[in-house]
């Protein structure tokens, strides 16, 4: 597995011996390092994914927490913590960006990797029967403390339970690492916990830095910020005009609808209709704006070259999402939505920072400010419960509504809309500027969502 992690001590033990969650019982948190060696070295200039999520991150402070990728996986049976820190060694490693700092220079953005070094790691004691509750908070734990921007972008947390390691959690700097790469490295993960070896070569930030300044590269980015210039050009001015030209609001209110019902309708429609999840949540997320031209910027995977889908890495940009005629009946509307995601997945490789100098330098640009981010399955915490089996008229009953937190004001924003996982549920997560988008109208948008994908579940013979 390569070098070998060692543990060295640098906390101290929790003097309460309540560790920080009483209400689990957890006995004792202490923080320790593991360290790695015998790594590549290099540096070289950031790639358009790390140089994008860095010129975002380094201004926002404690608020860049928000914005870190974290998953973890149970281990079964429980291994000792000597083996747990050879595989995360082995995986830090095998993936530069786990060790990769950025900096800004008079060129621009730079990446440095460290052939050796130490990762901090959090060891939280709890009861047996208490391992899976335990990890989930502390895996909202770890999620929420931003990373110093001069840290290495990895955190590990594990569970020890009868002195041996019990569940693994992955905590990045988005600067490290996307919800495609989080998930790849769990794979990784899994494969080692079982004995065997992840597959081989990868394309590492290096050398797709490399890449993004070839001919090749430089011809793909052209292509994309040409298709972002020509569809702006032509957008709406704004997805909501009627309120259009208020200052942004003093804070961003959050609504997190909570639907197990959702969860259910969508993968349904999805089948009957032979599209992707994301483009039923899409199409419905198109219905209740107010232009009839719907356009979101939505986040692309990008993993194309070879080497590069396996790989631990932030490679997914935003891509142009845009949809005509959105008072079409909702089947077709589905349908379109799928070839109009494909169109913006074609084009969402490129440099974002070229991009947003382009259209600064253009004298009118549609609205596309507007996010809609499907995450399910990206930041996963296994042993979540599984979606409900209730049928989906009595499931609709279970849907709640919440409003958790208010967020300072975002640059460029009118909404950001998040599908995510939750205990046996679905969540739509919707932070928006309340000058263009009330309460009562983000509730609205969010109700209307769930009713529009359960009533076509239901027409298209779901029980």
């Amino acid at each position: 597995m390569g070098s070998a992690g060692t543990l060295r001590l640098c906390g101290k033990r929790d003097p309460t011996g309540q560790g920080i969650d009483r209400r689990l019982n957890v006995r004792q948190t202490r923080l320790v390092e593991i360290t790695f060696s015998s790594g590549r070295s290099g540096a070289g200039p950031a790639t358009w994914g790390q140089a994008a999520k860095w010129d975002v991150i380094r201004n926002l402070g404690t608020d860049a927490a928000r914005y870190n990728v974290s998953g973890g996986t149970p281990i079964t049976p429980g291994l000792p913590f000597a083996h747990i820190a050879s595989i995360v060694s082995h995986l830090v490693l095998r993936h530069e960006s786990l060790r990769t700092r950025l900096c800004e220079t008079e060129t621009g953005s730079r990446q440095q990797f460290e052939g050796s070094g130490a990762i901090p790691v959090t060891v939280r004691r709890c009861e047996p029967a208490e391992v899976t509750e335990t990890a989930h908070a502390l895996y909202f734990e770890l999620q929420g403390q931003p990373f110093e921007l001069a840290s290495l972008p990895t955190r590990i947390g594990l569970i020890e339970a009868s002195e041996l390691i019990h569940y693994i959690i992955f905590s990045l700097s988005h600067t490290a690492s996307d919800g495609w790469g989080l998930r790849n490295l769990l794979a990784d993960c899994t494969t080692l916990l079982g004995g065997g070896a992840p597959d081989g070569g990868l394309v590492q930030p290096l050398e797709e830095a490399s890449f993004q300044v070839s001919e090749r590269g430089r011809r793909r980015d052209a292509a994309a910020r040409r298709y972002w210039r020509d569809k702006l050009q032509t957008a709406p001015a704004s997805q909501f005009p009627s309120r259009a030209g208020q200052p942004p609001a003093e804070k961003f209110p959050n609504a997190v609808l909570n639907s197990p019902a959702l969860s259910l309708a969508t993968e349904f429609v999805a089948a009957q209709l032979e599209v992707s999840p994301s483009a039923v949540l899409l199409a419905a997320a198109s219905s209740f704006t107010e232009a009839r031209d719907a356009v979101f910027q939505v986040v692309i995977n990008n993993r194309f070259l070879p080497g590069m889908a396996t790989g631990v890495n932030v490679i997914a940009q935003e891509g142009l999402f845009c949809l005509s005629g959105t008072d079409s009946d909702f089947a077709t509307l589905v349908r379109r939505a799928f070839g109009a995601s494909l169109s913006a997945h074609r084009h969402a490789y490129y440099d974002k920072l070229a991009l947003d100098r382009d259209l600064a330098a253009m004298t009118c640009t549609g609205d596309s400010s507007c996010i809609v981010n499907d995450l399910r399955g990206l930041m996963p915490i296994r042993g979540f419960a599984k979606p409900t089996a209730l049928p989906l008229r009595q499931a609709r009953d279970l849907t709640t509504l919440t409003w958790p937190t208010e967020f300072p004001p975002r640059a460029n924003v009118t909404f950001a809309l998040d599908a995510q996982d939750a205990p046996g549920s679905m969540e739509l997560a919707m932070t928006a500027d309340s000058a263009l988008l009330p309460r009562p109208d983000m509730e609205r948008f969010l109700y209307g969502i769930e009713d529009l994908v359960i009533t076509q579940a239901l027409a298209l013979g779901s029980n």
